[in-house]
């Protein structure tokens, strides 16, 4: 999921994405030496590791951009190339130069290059900028390299305001129909990409960015899905592995069903946090008795705007599905908590605008009605990378109760997002597994204790599951835990970054 605007969360997770879910200018180039490990890459692949990235400046901040190419199936490297964008900025100093430092903020979707620009490059600690080139490449199918296309800006309108919480046999078939049009236009508009936007084939493209730029190992940071990305480097090229930090952790073993499951939980937990919290202060839109009373209350107000949306101002009304979006973007951080409050208060009294604004920052939709491709490529991998959660809308139906037990608030639309596979044209590629990738270099693995979108016990697993996989736990709200306020976790972090040394395993902060 993601909450990128307007309080601007860089970690993304979009695991459960059903309805929820600068340019460069020509310049100065210099080309990068590939590393010597290139040689013993596939003669198949050689022209590909051997090629030359011509860097130019791309706008201010001493940001550089390039293209690579990779094949567009590396099962068939003679069958056509894919245009990957990439981008950096070099080591500031001073110290000793350590490497590159590859980013990615998760999704799958989100721009690691958008991160990297308005973020990362400028926003991660000085001392780690000084010693690393910060970069980033657009995965594949994911805005600059190639994005997946699916719908227009108003037929996205429509697709965001459709009922994910159906009540009856013709309200389930609209729901189903409106996934059916989004595959269907992915498949009119991206068919030949949508086969090859796999985590294993992105991966396979960061090896052979880091061939490019002249590093024997991959130094990487990766949020949420990027955790995913990150281990399955790991997995296909272990020897290759160097820093990995893996902040917000996926868990590579569990089904689709179980991941948007969990993720349910998740978000349930995460909004008991925010309850707790609001019903503490005076004016509270959801009551200041309970916890319990206010998730009765935010049911009241979903059920509420089921029957009748509210005016938002824009030519959009406030309706059910809006709002519950708008409610999940602001799960991810306790600093959004005041926004929603307020948001909340104002649809309680017929302005549904805070809501919209909420669910808009989620799906990166544009005030002029445009919208980034993050929801067409979150699909596009997810659907790609695991079988879907359901085959069809009565194994959904099924699967309700276990997700209302999960929560009480969200678990019927959680449900019903998860349907959104099942329409998919192209078949899947991979499946759940265990990933140890046995041989690799220590990697740190990080979890929240109260993460909405990638709950705690993912991190758990993850490092659990990698032979060289140390635990580091936040204990806190907020999804992700680098960069959040926590000089502890800042501190163990830039340490393994800087001179290799991970945490103890079963590192606490808070």
């Amino acid at each position: 999921m993601d909450t990128r605007r307007p309080f601007r969360i860089f970690a993304i997770a979009l695991g459960t994405a059903g309805l929820l879910i600068s340019g460069c200018s020509s310049g100065s180039s210099t080309n990068a030496s590939p590393s010597s490990s290139s040689l013993s890459v596939p003669a198949a692949l050689k022209a590909y590791y051997a090629q030359q990235l011509n860097w130019r400046d791309c706008g201010v901040g001493g940001f550089q951009c390039t293209t690579m190419r990779a094949p567009l199936d590396y099962a068939k490297p003679d069958g056509g190339d894919i245009e990957l964008a990439v981008s950096r900025v070099k080591a500031t100093g001073p110290g000793e130069r350590i490497g590159s430092l590859l980013v990615n903020p998760g999704g799958p979707g989100g721009s690691a290059i958008g991160y990297l620009q308005d973020y990362a490059g400028i926003g991660y600690p000085a001392q780690v900028r000084a010693r690393y080139d910060m970069v980033a490449i657009d995965p594949r199918g994911v805005a600059r390299s190639e994005p997946v296309e699916c719908l227009t800006g108003p037929q996205m309108d429509a697709y965001t305001q459709v009922d994910q919480t159906p009540d009856d046999a013709a309200e389930v078939e609209r729901l189903s129909a409106a996934y059916r049009q989004f595959a269907s236009g992915c498949e009119r508009h991206s068919g030949k990409i949508l086969p090859h936007v796999s985590t294993v084939e992105t991966a396979r493209d960061m090896d052979v960015l880091r061939s490019l730029l002249g590093d024997e190992k991959l130094h990487y940071v990766g949020a949420s899905y990027g955790t995913y990305l990150g281990a399955t480097y790991a997995e296909l090229f272990p020897a290759r592995v160097g820093r990995l930090v893996l902040d917000g952790a996926m868990d590579p073993s569990l089904s689709s069903l179980d991941v948007n499951r969990d993720q349910t939980a998740g978000f349930e937990t995460a909004f008991q946090s925010f309850a707790a919290d609001c019903v503490k202060k005076a004016g509270c839109p959801l009551g200041t008795t309970s916890t319990a009373d206010a998730a009765v209350r935010l049911e009241r107000l979903f059920a509420g705007l089921d029957a009748r949306p509210v005016p938002t101002g824009d030519s959009r009304e406030l309706t059910e599905s809006l709002a519950t979006t708008g409610v999940i973007a602001a799960m991810y951080d306790e600093s959004a908590w005041p926004q929603l409050r307020d948001a909340l208060a104002g649809a309680e009294k017929g302005d549904g605008s805070g809501l919209l604004s909420l669910a808009d920052s989620y799906y990166e939709r544009e005030p002029n009605g445009t919208y980034a491709n993050l929801m067409s490529a979150n699909t596009a991998v997810n659907c790609l990378d695991l079988p879907p959660a359901f085959a069809d809308a009565d194994a959904a139906a099924q699967a309700l109760p276990s997700f209302e037990k999960a929560s009480p608030v969200f678990g019927r639309t959680f449900t019903w997002a998860a349907l959104n596979c099942a329409h998919w044209p192209v078949r899947p590629t991979g499946t759940p597994h265990r990933i140890e990738a046995k041989g690799a270099a220590p990697i740190v693995v990080v979890g929240t204790t109260r993460d909405p979108a990638t709950p705690y016990k993912w991190a758990r697993s993850l490092a659990g599951q990698l032979s060289s996989g140390t635990l580091l736990t936040y204990r806190g709200d907020g999804h992700t835990a680098y960069g959040r306020g926590s000089d502890c976790i800042d501190t163990a972090i830039n340490t393994y970054l800087l001179d290799g040394t991970p945490p103890t395993d079963g590192k606490q902060c808070s």
